[in-house]
């Protein structure tokens, strides 16, 4: 796993297409705005292991 830091504007690139830009930070919550191309699925934490639990 890699740790980044990273400030409000700054951004992370995953692979040549996918952005990660850090858009908010404030009183310790985070907000991330994430460009990749619509193929690619995005899950929230909670919605992935939910998913993948029903799947057992």
């Amino acid at each position: 796993m890699l740790v980044v830091g990273r400030k409000p504007g700054e951004y992370v690139m995953i692979g040549d297409n996918i952005r990660v830009e850090v858009v908010k930070s404030k009183d310790g919550n985070l907000r991330l705005a994430i460009d990749a191309p619509k193929e690619i699925t995005i899950l929230r934490g909670e919605v992935y292991e939910a998913n993948t639990s029903s799947r057992l």
